[in-house]
């Protein structure tokens, strides 16, 4: 019997949630129910984070409780530290990343229960972590010491001051705080999916959230923004722009890094709020370049799209990479930075996921030879 195959899962619902609702079709994107675009310009990464956890936004009372809680586990464990000061300098960020994560699993010694209580237990832990030894591991492959987290800044400001060891300016906040918010969650995204996959073994969170950072690292996922700030690197100027981006059309299945989603059919809307952030950001810093080219960029896409009879839009990672940019961030800590958010994502997966489990088993259908005849070694 033919079996239809749905490669890259296309199509394929693998459960219900209500964690977020992504339309393609509208460019629309809910976190349980509140449009993305409220958020990014009305919320703080701490209240998106509880409302991804808890179905509603916190109350006053209950926020000032989440950011204590958050604040009491934003330090990490000296080993930690310890692996981060044995690798060599040019690990990718990511690799360091996943390698903390399975480091603190293994410093847990509660780390296998996946009852509720245990499963929120170390969500709170990894969110308020992640921020914490991403900015280390930066410190420490700089020569530089790691910068204890402040209890009372937010994750955002207290991401940006354990970076640079320097308190951030409002609006420097702000603009992290926005990206936070625009990565904390994106549907049954490979990480998602990945993370998912791995928990309905009833394996621990650690080891759940481990597979995700792996999933995220690549360049058709979380490191899509690395690949734009390389191709904007490389180009150099505007006048460069419209050159590379004929001439990468022009190769076979030719794309452009930050153009075109699996799910969107029109922009990104987290694109067009990264887009209004790096224009606000390019005035305030007088550093318009990275902006100005990636207009251009937007510009002949449009134009060469329309010629085709399509609409190839830039998604998320397309601005994300020049705000970084404008932010002073290390190109291959962007990836990194999307992880500090996504963990909260994550996190309200494998809510869902151990809360109603049921093993993960797709098929494959077997394309291969048979009917074999096995030969001894010596007839072969």
């Amino acid at each position: 019997m033919e079996q239809t195959i749905y490669r890259g899962l296309d199509g394929v619902h693998i459960d219900t949630t209500t964690i977020s609702r992504i339309d393609g079709q509208r460019g629309e994107l809910i976190y349980r129910g509140y449009d993305i675009r409220q958020l990014a310009d009305k919320a703080s990464f701490e209240e998106v984070a509880y409302l991804l956890w808890h179905d509603d936004l916190p109350t006053r009372q209950e926020l000032d409780a989440f950011h204590h809680d958050l604040a009491a586990n934003f330090p990490v464990p000296e080993p930690v530290f310890d692996a981060f000061r044995s690798m060599p300098s040019d690990v990718h960020p990511m690799h360091a990343i996943r390698t903390a994560v399975s480091l603190l699993g293994a410093l847990d010694h509660e780390a296998e229960a996946v009852d509720d209580a245990n499963v929120h237990r170390i969500g709170l832990k990894l969110l308020a972590q992640f921020a914490t030894f991403t900015a280390a591991y930066q410190r420490i492959r700089s020569g530089k010491e790691p910068v204890a987290p402040d209890p009372a800044l937010s994750v955002a400001a207290n991401f940006l001051y354990m970076l640079n060891g320097e308190r951030p300016t409002p609006a420097a906040t702000r603009v992290m705080d926005v990206a936070l918010v625009l990565h904390a969650e994106h549907g049954s995204n490979a990480s998602a999916f990945v993370a998912r996959a791995t928990a309905s073994t009833l394996t621990d969170v650690y080891s759940a959230v481990a597979a995700a950072v792996g999933a995220l690292k690549g360049p058709l996922h979380g490191g899509a923004n690395v690949g734009v700030m390389q191709a904007l690197e490389r180009i150099g100027s505007t006048a460069g722009v419209e050159p590379y981006v004929l001439e990468m059309l022009d190769k076979p299945g030719g794309r452009v890094m930050g153009f075109g989603h699996r799910v969107y059919k029109v922009m990104d809307p987290r694109a067009i709020i990264l887009k209004d952030v790096a224009h606000h950001l390019a005035e305030e810093s007088g550093d318009s370049k990275w902006f100005e080219m990636s207009l251009e960029m937007e510009r002949v896409m449009d134009r060469e799209m329309e010629k085709k009879g399509k609409q190839v839009k830039p998604n998320v990672d397309f601005f994300s990479a020049s705000v970084y940019r404008m932010l002073g961030l290390p190109r291959d800590m962007y990836t990194p930075i999307f992880a500090v958010s996504r963990i909260s994502g994550w996190m309200a997966h494998l809510y869902e996921q151990y809360a109603n489990n049921r093993i993960m088993r797709p098929r494959l259908v077997y394309d291969g030879p048979t009917g074999l005849i096995f030969k001894p070694i010596e007839q072969r």
